[in-house]
């Protein structure tokens, strides 16, 4: 039996289980990533392991997030992470450099290598054949200091792309088109690979903009090929020496497989407040549109940025629209510059936004109060554009330019063929943007700089073996890391403050949760089916910890924040039977006896009052260990 692409990588960065679907495996970690909202406490945590310096071939931080500097604790966290990253080995991505993600498949990402990033849209490397997949900040901060990363062996998605797109059908149709078919559940637990005649149609950036969007599928990553396309992106970079081909053997198997013609593909729309409730925009036509806003990782390339400017170019928006453009690095803006591209843009009425995450977390640039608002980005959750009645559809490049001058929605293929841009011969490349860590004579003596927002990382304990407490939230379906914590411009600047960023826990939808949990002194939480989909921030597994939440019993998880709740030391409980989901009510008493004992058993029974509910851990044997040391950095300080 051949292998996939993806289980190529794994096979050459396997140090611990075996590929069997389901079973833990540990991998080797070539690159890691961070970004400011979740670094400060990843690179917290790395020093609290006392490694001097980072193991991996290749780590990075940047800063994207929180660039709106409305007082001193952004900027603090700005210097504690740049001179955490020098002290370290590090190198550091400064404001106004670029989106991490794209500046990470421009300048640093390597087909076949494995990356992690503290950032749930990290799979964006799989565009250029990487294994990229989001994790926690303290798995990458074991990750920094040479552990292995750990991960259920996922099972094998392909989707063959058949054909090629239409003159103003986009990259970003296909994903919503994958979205629609697989739901933002479909993907949990595996890995989507793509392949099939249409691939050697999309350019790298188009790519990106497929796997970066599988993270709304719950996939653990999205992968292509490593082609000639792939080496020809990497040649215009100036890396042609880091590309290597990459492809699936003939005889590979897939656990599902998936098609899509390319050439029968039409614009679609993913409406609020779900990525994957997705429908033509044909059927949408006509719906008023207040703000269109273009960039994010998702759709910010030079690419997407020429196509944007060419419908754009000679037209003026409509006065009933405002649009903000946000270029995904240095390099890209610095190209639309010389390409004119920027003018267009400018001329027609566009407001250029920093190269950064911006208005796609709330930080700034929000709708106004039940605006219809048009993005190009990958999510649209309820409240995450930073208005909670934002009406938020998410488009592809040439929709939302379209939409902008109509001031309706528009389908693009009703105007003429928007010309493909062409990939330039070679990128612009000044990477002065990107500062190199200490020589390691240096690194020693260097001072890091905290700022009186950087808070230590909140107090844990061995896990209790009697738990009895009331369920503090209930809450149904598809609970997203942005209902638990909530990100924008009010939130974010307090990522390195847990006590103060957990008055904002579940704000979204109980503003009086955190008061509630902090009086009750602990608690449990109980979900519906996929509770903590999106982003990988652990925050939403910190504040609840800090807040006394001692387990969260759910229908089932989104992979990345069941690992982190572990690593918080929070017990992930799923029920056995769906339907007991039922029988419990927020306020009610729960009560679960020999806890410790019952991770053996990977079963416990929760006492509800007069009921017994059986509930059921899907925890491998090191995650047990370290939910009974109490949590990851009681783990690592362990030994382990």
């Amino acid at each position: 039996m051949g292998y996939t692409i993806a289980e190529k990588i794994i096979k050459a960065h396997l140090v611990s289980g075996e590929m069997k679907v389901g079973e833990e495996i540990g991998l080797r970690i070539d690159q890691t990533l961070t970004q400011d909202a979740t670094g400060t406490m990843a690179y917290l945590e790395f020093e609290a392991m006392g490694i001097p310096q980072v193991k991996t071939e290749r780590s990075v931080a940047y800063v994207d997030h929180n660039t709106l500097q409305s007082g001193f604790e952004n900027a603090d966290d700005h210097k504690y992470i740049q001179t955490v990253a020098a002290k370290h080995g590090v190198y550091f991505s400064r404001p106004g450099n670029g989106i991490c993600h794209q500046v990470h498949y421009e300048r640093f990402g390597i087909p076949g290598k494995t990356l992690i990033g503290s950032d749930s849209h990290t799979p964006t490397g799989g565009g250029l054949g990487m294994l990229a997949m989001g994790a926690g900040g303290m798995d990458v901060a074991v990750a920094m200091g040479g552990g292995a990363y750990h991960i259920p062996m996922p099972r094998m998605i392909f989707v063959e792309l058949i054909g090629e797109l239409r003159p103003n059908v986009s990259a970003k149709d296909i994903i919503l088109e994958v979205l629609r078919m697989l739901s933002v559940k479909g993907g949990v637990g595996a890995i989507v690979e793509y392949g099939g005649e249409g691939v050697a149609t999309l350019s790298v950036p188009e790519r990106a903009t497929i796997t970066n969007m599988g993270a709304e599928l719950g996939a653990t990553t999205s992968i292509f090929p490593s082609d000639e396309v792939t080496r020809q992106f990497m040649a215009a970079q100036d890396r042609e020496a880091d590309w290597s081909p990459l492809a699936s053997d003939p005889d590979a198997e897939y656990a599902e497989r998936y098609s899509i013609n390319l050439s029968e593909l039409e614009p679609l729309a993913a409406c609020p407040n779900s990525p994957d409730n997705v429908k033509p925009v044909r059927e949408l036509a006509g719906i008023k549109v207040d703000q269109v806003a273009i960039g994010s990782c998702t759709n910010s390339s030079f690419a997407d940025m020429t196509k944007t400017a060419s419908v754009l170019k000679g037209h003026k928006i409509a006065d009933s629209v405002s649009l903000g453009i946000s270029p995904g690095s240095r390099q890209v803006l610095s190209m639309m510059a010389e390409s004119g591209a920027l003018t267009d843009m400018i001329d027609a009425g566009a407001r250029i936004l920093e190269c950064a995450c911006g208005p796609c977390i709330g930080m700034g640039f929000s709708p106004n109060s039940k605006g219809v608002s048009l993005r190009t980005f990958n999510r649209n959750f309820l409240g995450r554009s930073g208005t909670k009645d934002g009406q938020v559809y998410l488009v592809s490049p040439e929709t939302a330019a379209a939409s902008a001058l109509t001031g309706y929605i528009t389908d693009p293929t009703t105007l003429p063929p928007i010309a493909q841009p062409q990939q330039p011969d070679r990128f612009r490349i000044n990477d002065d943007g990107i500062i190199a860590p200490l020589p390691a004579a240096e690194a020693e003596a260097a001072e890091v700089l905290r700022g009186p927002n950087i808070k230590p990382f909140p107090e844990t304990s061995p896990l209790d073996d009697h738990i009895e407490a009331a369920v503090i939230l209930k809450v149904g379906d598809n609970i997203t890391t942005d209902h638990i914590m909530p990100a924008g411009s009010k939130v974010l600047p307090y990522r390195s403050n847990v006590p103060k960023i957990s008055e904002f826990c579940f704000s979204v939808v109980d503003e009086t949760f955190a008061a509630r949990a902090k009086a009750a002194g602990k608690g449990f939480i109980v979900g519906g089916s996929n509770y903590g989909q999106g982003s990988s921030r652990e925050h939403a597994a910190l504040a609840p910890l800090y807040l006394g939440i001692k387990a969260v019993i759910a229908k089932s998880f989104a992979r990345i924040h069941a690992a982190n709740l572990v690593n918080a030391g929070i017990l992930p409980l799923i029920f056995e039977n769906p339907d007991d989901y039922d029988e419990i009510e927020q306020g009610d008493v729960l009560r679960l006896d020999n806890v410790r004992a019952a991770l053996g058993d990977d079963r416990i029974i929760l006492h509800a009052g007069n009921k017994d509910i059986q509930l059921r851990m899907e925890l491998a044997e090191r995650q047990k260990e370290v939910l009974l040391a109490g949590g990851l950095l009681d783990y690592a300080a362990m030994g382990n």
